[in-house]
Order: structure tokens, then sequence, then C-alpha cells
């Protein structure tokens, strides 16, 4: 195999050069790009000139495209799916290329060709030697800023040679927070596949809490590429295009596209459809705003309504250099007649223009907006003329003086008023200061966090950099405008955003000791029409409310808003929205998910806004650590791709068959003849030798014969724990009641072997009748191996996440055997994983769906020691503390009454009155039993054991609570073995 490093273009086409020369300018660690970047092998950036150079003769035949998104309360999953066919007997390159919005983050990409899977790692990027001179003056990079505009595409490509008559599959999954902005949300798919595609689909799933109020599906958006921001409908008409199906009710929207080829053909015979749009919005009160709450993680959306208009001071700085003359300056006029027009009366503006020289409008004031300014301010924009060169600090100096100067005087008409600087260039500075560090540490000094800028950049030759930094470090946001768009609309969009603000000074705080790890909770403003979001995770899994304050100054009066919201009752909300809807994975753990990526968000943002080099190092530790965490590819990590090796001959090279290794001694097998998939085989090196296996990946279509061999050892079902002691021949077995969001420690041997299983609880209501306040089951288990290296697997009940050298995500629904330095991995399709490490220690986990649960019934997971051969007998955790034990049974005199051999809690058969209690002896503790009998396997099988009562007192080591851990990555190691919490 040949490791690549994975470069996304990621970068708005219209940015990108076209010599090498300049790609690899800006690979400089400065500007935190990808590095040791090989352009030969490496996906890279595409210069927007260049077209494919694949011929008709040998370019793959797209089979199917499928784009599935899945928005839950705003955050959208997105799996794109591409499937091509290389219909020749020569090997030949395929490429697959897909545009995607410039705020999301790829979290897994995977390519399968000529059968075989080639899995994507994310990993931490390399540090690299800072160049002499190491000012770049902020060329455009890709996925480095941590502010996008709206509607900004980004290009994914990767090339790879596809054998003769063999398929290659690609897919791709990415991530985003839907932003709010003029009164609505806004998603885009770009469908540009470059050639018409036999099976090509779009699904979009709108879930919210609230109910759905606006919803619409525009025309086709035309265009080259996205970055365009084509104004063109690509389909004729107003509406949705031809063969879009919406089903609709309050709160879930199901939107689907599958043009046939004849529809893709009227549209465009090249492919290129265009950008597929969907606008939508949700109900909304005044009030303390939406909270949601899932699995230990919070998160807030604040949009209030029908507030008073905050007045605004706003400065516009407008370049006149000599690059802004014509199409540039002609759509800047217009834009700024319009916006004119929509002042409001108690609003104060000025004008600024740079070039050479700088002019003001109005000299040392702001003038109120009176039809006799308005007219004189068109007359002044209308006698701009274009020359020179471009003074950016001494435009931006003036403007801050002249706003600052305005608000320190005695003049009370701006006091509850919001002040800002609009600025706007097309070019870098060529005149006076020209060094960005100068520039933006005199625009932080001149501004004196007085008031906010507001810079937009028009554009390829753009310091997108210096404009960033100037607005990040200046509580307003940055807004590109590429070089063939509409500027007049782009920038009369931009001011509607930032037009009208409501509120100022806004704080969301939440009960310090329930709540941590906050995102952004300090707003300056916040703009009609827009959203604040804060997400963060809760400390306290036993509190019962959240006490969340929202304070705030409008146009009138400071505001306080203040709440108790019940947790317990927010998250049975938002279970029962996501159940109803059936939206599958991706709601497992969306708010945690949509934490990490604003907490991603808020690093990136940090580490431009630091002032030293120390405090730079944390936002980049703790955004890069995160983005690792959640497997994001970010500005922070590269994603490296294994690459098929294509022998002389065009075809690809084979591996060897594995098999799993040879099954432990002592233990009970399950055998299920039916049909199932066979799996796939990975290697991360090479294959191992053949053994015999109980499990087998086979090849050539033959049936997988899905046999698993367990022992009883296990933690399964509400959680019920059966420990089978081979020795003294007894099974013991014991329940534990613990809470919805503990992690509990199931097998501790870090120290030695370097073996840690831990499980997350998740609850549900106990059936009618029954003597428990609530059922808990285990949603998801993780296996961290620290030894030789370290790896770890994460499973729930929707997917299996592998992550040692390579990062693998699969499907539960999957079958298919992987091969790591240390693990074994073989998963058979929604039944079972079997984990084997360093080839003895052997584990499996079942897999529990229901097809129709009843309101105590959540699909979860089993887990089995199948082999314990490798753990030391310091060995701990809830199982791991009895494999090195011996245990043996004993009576106490004394009346006892047993109950009958098959007899439960709710079908009690005839009960036998003993003159003794029947004890276990382990270690210096005596424990008395009664006899019970479990059902273990998914119910197949049903073994006797001596039950422990009350939470398996004085069975176990200490109490439930010593085995409770932080995290479910949590490799802890105290006294006895036992967690040191």
């Amino acid at each position: 195999m040949l490791a690549i490093v994975l470069v996304l273009f990621l970068c708005p086409i219209f940015q990108c050069q076209n010599e090498d020369a300049d790609v690899l300018e800006d690979l400089d660690l400065e500007n935190d790009t990808i590095s040791d970047l090989d352009l030969n092998t490496a996906a890279r950036r595409v210069p927007r000139q260049l077209r494919t150079t694949l011929t008709k003769e040998t370019k793959p035949h797209i089979l199917e495209l499928s784009v599935q998104t899945t928005i839950i309360s705003r955050y959208a999953f997105t799996a794109v799916s591409c499937s091509m066919f290389n219909r020749h007997s020569a090997a030949t390159q395929g490429v697959f290329q897909f545009y995607i919005p410039a705020a999301a983050y790829i979290s897994n990409f995977t390519m399968i060709v000529g059968g075989r899977v080639f899995p994507s790692q994310v990993k931490a990027k390399e540090k690299k030697i800072k160049k002499e001179g190491g000012e770049s003056n902020g060329k455009p990079k890709n996925k480095d800023s941590p502010e996008q505009s709206e509607g900004e595409m980004e290009l994914f490509r990767m090339a790879v040679t596809i054998p003769g008559r063999n398929k290659a599959m690609f897919l791709l999954t990415y991530e985003e927070l839907l932003q709010r902005r003029l009164g609505y949300y806004k998603h885009v798919t770009s469908i540009r596949p470059m050639q018409l595609v036999s099976k090509l689909s779009v699904a979009i799933t709108i879930v919210e809490h609230s109910r759905i109020t606006y919803l619409e599906v525009l025309p086709l958006k035309n265009g080259k590429t996205p970055a365009s921001n084509g104004k063109t409908p690509a389909s004729n008409g107003k509406g949705p295009p031809a063969s879009t199906i919406i089903k609709q009710n309050e709160t879930f929207c199901k939107i689907t596209f599958t043009p046939n080829i004849a529809q893709q053909a009227k549209i465009a015979t090249n492919g290129m459809l265009g950008d597929f749009v969907v606008h939508y919005d949700v109900e909304r009160e005044f009030g303390i705003g939406d909270i949601q709450v899932q699995d230990g993680h919070f998160v807030h959306y604040f949009a209030p309504k029908d507030l008073p208009v905050v007045p605004k001071n706003v400065v516009f700085v407008i370049d006149t250099s000599a690059s802004m003359a014509g199409t540039k300056m002609r759509q800047t006029k217009d834009a700024l007649f319009t916006i004119l027009r929509e002042l409001r009366p108690n609003d104060h503006f000025n004008f600024v223009t740079f070039s050479n020289r700088i002019r003001v409008w109005q000299p040392g004031k702001l003038v109120p907006v009176t039809p006799n300014n308005v007219r004189d301010a068109k007359k002044f924009i209308y006698m701009i003329s274009p020359t020179g060169g471009t003074d950016i600090n001494n435009g931006i100096q003036t403007s801050s003086a002249l706003l600052r100067d305005y608000l320190s005087s005695k003049d009370e008409t701006h006091h509850n008023s919001v002040s800002l600087i609009i600025f706007l260039t097309d070019g870098r500075p060529t005149v006076g200061v020209v060094q960005s560090p100068t520039i933006i540490g005199n625009t932080k000094a001149a501004v004196q966090e007085k008031f906010c800028i507001f810079t937009i950049g028009m554009g390829d030759d753009v310091d997108y950099k210096l404009l960033e930094r100037m607005s990040l470090e200046n509580c307003g946001t940055m807004r590109r405008i590429p070089e063939d768009a509409d500027a007049s609309a782009m920038l009369k969009g931009f001011y509607d955003e930032i037009g009208t603000p409501l509120l100022s000074d806004i704080r969301v705080e939440y009960s310090e000791d329930a709540a941590e790890y906050i995102t952004q909770n300090l707003f300056t403003n916040y703009f009609n029409g827009s959203e604040l979001v804060v997400a963060g995770k809760l400390t306290n899994h036993s509190s019962d409310s959240l006490h969340v304050q929202v304070t705030a100054i409008n146009s009138e009066r400071s505001i306080v808003l203040e709440k108790e919201v019940s947790l317990r009752e927010q998250e049975q909300v938002t279970k029962r929205r996501l159940a109803e809807a059936e939206v599958g994975q991706n709601a497992d753990s969306y708010v945690e998910r949509l934490w990490g990526y604003l907490s991603v968000k808020d690093g990136l943002k940090g580490r431009i806004r630091s002032q030293t080099s120390g405090e730079r190092e944390n936002y980049t530790e703790h955004a890069k650590n995160l983005s690792l965490t959640y497997n994001f590819f970010t500005p922070l990590t590269q994603m490296i791709v294994e690459q098929p090796k294509v022998l002389a001959d065009g075809t690809l090279a084979e591996a060897e068959p594995t098999e799993a290794p040879p099954p432990p001694e002592s233990s009970s097998q399950l055998s299920d003849d039916d049909n199932s998939l066979t799996p796939q085989s990975l290697y991360r090196n090479a294959p191992p030798k053949p053994s015999s296996g109980v499990v087998q990946a086979t090849s050539g279509g033959n049936k997988l014969k899905k046999s698993v061999t367990l022992s009883k050892t296990s933690a399964d079902g509400d959680p019920h724990f059966v420990v089978e002691f081979p020795h003294s021949k007894l099974t013991v077995c014991f329940n534990i009641n613990g809470e919805p969001g503990h992690i509990l420690r199931l097998v501790s041997d870090h120290k030695n072997s370097g073996v840690t299983v831990n499980g997350a609880l998740i609850g549900a209501p106990a059936p009618v009748g029954s003597h428990k306040d609530q059922r808990t089951y285990f949603s998801t288990i993780t296996i961290v191996a620290n030894k030789p290296s370290r790896s770890y697997i994460e499973v729930t009940t929707q997917k299996v996440i592998l992550d040692g050298r390579d990062r693998i995500i699969l499907p539960s629904s999957s079958s298919i055997s992987v091969e790591t330095a240390n693990l074994g991995v073989v998963l058979i399709a929604n039944e079972n994983l079997t984990v084997t490490i360093q080839g003895t220690i052997k584990f499996v986990i079942l897999f529990h769906h229901y097809k129709n649960p009843a309101p105590y019934q959540r699909d979860h997971l089993g887990f089995y020691i199948a082999n314990s051969k490798g753990l030391s007998k310091e060995t701990h955790g809830l199982l791991g503390q009895f494999m090195n034990e011996d245990i043996t049974l004993t009576h106490i005199p004394g009346n006892f009454t047993m109950a009958g051999k098959n007899s439960t809690h709710e079908t009690p058969e005839k009960n036998t009155t003993l003159t003794s209690y029947p004890a276990l002896k382990l270690k210096d503790r005596t424990v008395t039993v009664m006899k019970k009998s479990r059902r273990i396997y998914s119910g197949k099988q049903t073994v006797d054991c001596w039950f422990a009562k009350n939470n398996a007192a004085k069975l176990i080591d200490g109490q439930y609570s010593d085995y409770v851990v932080s995290h479910l990555f949590d490799t802890g190691y105290g006294a006895n073995g036992t967690n040191t919490h």
C-alpha cells in the first residue's frame, strides 16, 4: 500500500493558483496548512482554469451518486457515495471531486477499489520549521479560516487508478452547523459530477424540536463552480427542480431530488447541474430560547424576536485604488446607493475612501440620517474615481479615529447604540504600512474595544488572512466576495445581516456546578434574523435542572432573562423527537458532536486572536485534540489515505485472505447458519498467516458462517452480569443498578496487558409493575489496547470505530474483518463483533436491535469475555476482577426461602424453605446468594447461577461508585485495581 497525505483543496475554487510553485508557497506552518505534501500522489488544489484531462474513451463512468443529509436541530450530517466503473480492460484514473461548504469539517473518507477497502485516518499535523521572512502576506489557504462566507464552497478531490473492468466507490462524510442569516437557515448541496449519472439522488431530512414555519426549495443555481455564486436558475420556473418530492409535518421534513438522465440533460449535458438549495426556519418565542439535552451535553439556541431596533453608528470605508476600476466599483456603488436608502432615522453614518490618499466625506463627525444627508452622500459616492495604490493602514486608522472621537463626545444620541466599521477592499496593502502584523496591531490600538470591524474582500488578490484577523480581533466577521460573483447583491446581503442590531453585550451563563467547557457565551451584538448558539457539557449527572441566565442591552434598557430548565424533561423531549423521526445513527450523539464542532471553531478563532505564543499554543492544542477526538479534518490535522497498488499489467495487487485466531478452550459456542454477507478484509500490515478459526473471511461469494465463540462471563441486558469460575465449576450473577450517563469500568489491566474496557449506560423507563424505577443498558462500549502501540475500538449499536495507526468507521450493518498490528476485528452485520488483542485476549460484543421496541426497551450492546488468556493477575473492573480469582460455595445456618428454578420476579414458581443460607466465599468476604437463572447470548441459552443482591455488595471490591469513570477512554488505575475517582 502507498500511504499518502490527502490534502483537501478545501480552498474556495476562486482562490486557487495555476502554478505548483504557488501551491507549495502556501504550504507554510505559519499559515497552518498540510506539510510534507507530495504533489504527485496527494489530492490537491485544482486551478479553476484547468479542465479534466481524461478523454471520453478512458474516463470511468459514474454509475451512482448519492448525497444523503440529515439535519438535526440545525446540525447537518452529510454522506456522499459515488460509484464508478472502468469499462475498459486497461487501468485508468478515476477522479472523485465534490464541493463541500467551507464551514463544514470532513469526518471520514473511504475508497473501495476492486473490492478492497482503503480507509483514511486523521492525524495531528506535524510542525514545520518557519521559513525565514515567514510573512506570507496572507494568501488564501485551504481550511485555514474559522470564519466562512455564506454560500462559500470548497473542493475535495481524490484521484485513484481503477483496474480494468473494475469498480471504485468513494465514501465521504462531513458535518456542519447551519447558521441562521436573514431569518432562515440555508443548506446547499453542490451537484456537479461532470457527467450524466445513471442513478443520481439527493435526500435531505430535517428534524427540528420546534415547528417548521418556513420551507422553500429553490430552483437549481447554475454556475461552473459554487464559488461563482451564480444567480441564474439552472431549471425553468420558480419552484423546486423537476423530480423533487417534499414530505413534511410540523417538525419533520424529507426532500428528495432524483432526476433521471433525461432530466439531467435538460438542465446541463455536462453534468454541472448546480446547487440544490433549501431554506427553512422554525418557530421561536421571546424568552430564554431552545435548550436541547442529550447524553451529558446540551446546546442552547437563542434568537429572540419582536425587539426594538438598536440605533447604529456606522462608518463605511471603501477602497478606491486603481484595481477597483470597472465592474467592482460600479457594483460597490450600486450596493451603497441601496444601503443608503435603508438607513434608519436614528442611525448616524459617514464615508471614508482610501487609495494613495484618504478622503473623509464629513470630517470630524458622524451625521444623522436625513433626506439631505442621504442625497449628499449619494453625490459623494457617485463622484468616486478609482486611482492609485492601497493604504489599508491609513484607511482603518482614519475611520477608527473618526468613530472613536464621535463616541467620546458629549452627544447623548449615541448611548444605547451599536457602533461598527464596514471595511471593503479588493487588494493587499501597497502604500504606507504594508506589514500585516503592524497593521493588525495598529488596528487593535485604534479600536480600543469601543466598536466592531466587519471586513469584506473582493476578488482573488486580497490578503484574507489580514482581513480575518482585523475583524476577529475586533468583534466582527470577514466576508469573501468571489471575483466573478454579483458583488452588488453580496454586499447588500452582508449589510442586511448586520444592519439591524437588536441586542448588544449579550452574556449567556449557566449553573457553575452543573455545566463546564462552555463554548463562546459572550457576544458583542445580536442582529435581526441571526441566532446565537452555545453548547457545553453537563458535569452533575444527578442534577435535575440547569439554571440559565441571559443578560443583554437593547435600545431602551438592560434586560435579564432567567429560567430553570428541567434536564430530564428536555432529554426526554429530545429522545421523543428523534424516535418519531427515525433518523438513525446520526441522532445518537448530535449534541456532543455539535459541541465538539463549536469548540474547534472557538479554538481556531482563539489562536488567531492570541497575543502570546503560549496562549496560541494552548488554543492550538485544545482545538487539535478535539479535532482528533471527533475525527475532524481541520487546519490542525492532516488526512492520510492509503492508495491501491496497481501492478504493471494494470490489475490491483491482491492481499492474502485472513482468518480469525483459533477459538479459546473451555467455552460455549453458538452457531447460526443464516445467510450473510462475505466480509471484506482490511490490512494495515502484512496479512497474517492463515489459521483455523471460528469466524472466517471467505472469498468468492461463499456463505459466511455466523459462528461466534463465547463464554458465560458477560454483562448484557439490563445490565445483568454473569461470571463463570471454571475451577470451582460455579457461575455467579449480579445486577448493577447504574445511572443513565454513567460510564462503568468493566475490565482494567492498563498497567500490564494495556487493556481497558468501559461501557456507557443509557436509561429507559421500567416495565409496568416492575420493582425497578428504571432500566439501564450499555449504549457504547470502548476497548483500549495500549500495547504494543495505542489503539482503541468504540462500539455503538449503529457503528464501530477502529482507531489504531489508521482510523476506520464501519456501520454495524456491514460484515468485515480487520487486522492491525495488535488487534483483530471480525464484524458480522447487526449480529456481533469479535475483538482479538495480542492474539489471545478475546472479547465479543453482541448487537441488540428492536424492530418495534416497547417503551422500556432500547437498542443496546452485550459484552462477553470469550478468552481472558493474556490478562494479568492484577486485572480489575466489574468483570475483570474475577478473571484470576476462585470462589467456594458454603452454607450459613438459618431459615432461607429459595425461589423455584425457573422463577423470575414476574412469574414466581413454587418456593423451597431451607435450614441454611447459601453463601459464597471470595477472598476474605462471605456473600449470601440465592439460586437464579439467566438468559444469555440474545436469549439463546439459559444458565443457572448464584445471584448476589444489593448491587453485588461484598461480592465486588469496594462499591458501585468505584467503578464509575469520567469518560469512555479513561484508563485510570488505582489501589486494588479500582478507579481512582
